[in-house]
């Protein structure tokens, strides 16, 4: 199906924010809530190889079309100069509405690691504990034109895993913070799905019950996976960001849609020469 590219595939899928989507010439392809997805753009259309009641059901939602990134932009754009130029520059990035599990296992894989070492785990992750799915038929675990690919483990299947099982995920450190997560998510001491109704600061210390997840895992977890818009990570790039252009201002100061400008800015700063040397 064709739809009006209403965001830019290069800048939302290749900015940091999910770890499950590869580009092949001009096709992305990728997995998301136990469906797979190729998608191209074509002049001032994006071309998507999924059925309209597909991209009703799932991928609508997932490039978060019914938010009013326009206004946020001319929000977020009186903020600053730079945030100004940020806005331009990198206002086709959409925020993904992922899977709050998925993400949050994401992020506590990205610490101390770049993103091939990120994708790696995950796919190892998949191929040792997830599950293949089917064709179009199967509505939990969907496929393009029927071809297999692997879904995300659950917290119940990680959960019943050994450190050693976990090895061939090549994870280091990192996997006895991934059972961590699984085993508060399946005994109910960790409830993902009451964390976005949650004030923004008893959802960091909800997430931070988990082992291994500080501030900023936390935070990324709230922005990607629970789409809480507010949130601000602050990684290296994001301090040098705030110290260079924002000495006088808090993350909180860019307002309910402090995430998105952290986006803007980060992808701006990240990808621009000029402004990065």
């Amino acid at each position: 199906m064709r739809i009006p590219a209403f965001f830019d595939p290069d800048q939302t899928l290749d900015c940091g924010q999910s770890f499950r989507w590869e580009k092949t010439g001009d096709i992305w392809q990728g997995v998301a809530f136990g469906r797979s997805l190729s998608l191209w753009r074509e002049d001032d259309e994006l071309v998507l190889d999924c059925s309209p009641e597909e991209y009703q059901q799932v991928w609508s939602d997932y490039f978060d079309e019914s938010t009013d990134y326009p206004a946020i932009q001319e929000q977020l754009a009186s903020f600053s100069p730079v945030m100004q130029e940020a806005c331009r520059y990198a206002g086709g990035i959409r925020l993904l509405r992922q899977d709050p599990w998925e993400a949050l296992c994401s992020f506590i894989i990205s610490q101390n690691n770049n993103i091939p070492r990120i994708k790696g785990i995950i796919q190892r992750m998949c191929e040792t504990l997830g599950e293949t799915s089917g064709g179009k038929d199967d509505v939990s675990s969907t496929g393009d034109s029927g071809k297999g690919f692997l879904v995300f483990p659950t917290p119940q299947r990680l959960a019943a895993s050994s450190l050693e099982e976990l090895a061939p995920l090549r994870a280091g450190f990192r996997a006895k913070y991934l059972l961590s997560a699984a085993r508060l998510v399946t005994e109910g001491k960790v409830r993902l799905e009451e964390i976005p109704q949650m004030e923004l600061g008893k959802a960091r210390e909800t997430l931070m019950l988990i082992h291994g997840v500080g501030p900023k895992v936390a935070e990324c977890a709230l922005l990607y996976g629970f789409h809480r818009l507010e949130a601000f990570p602050l990684d290296v790039w994001m301090k040098r960001v705030m110290e260079r252009w924002f000495p006088q201002n808090k993350p909180e100061d860019f307002g309910p849609y402090a995430g998105v400008a952290q986006q803007y800015l980060f992808h701006y700063i990240r990808t621009n020469k000029e402004e990065a040397s």
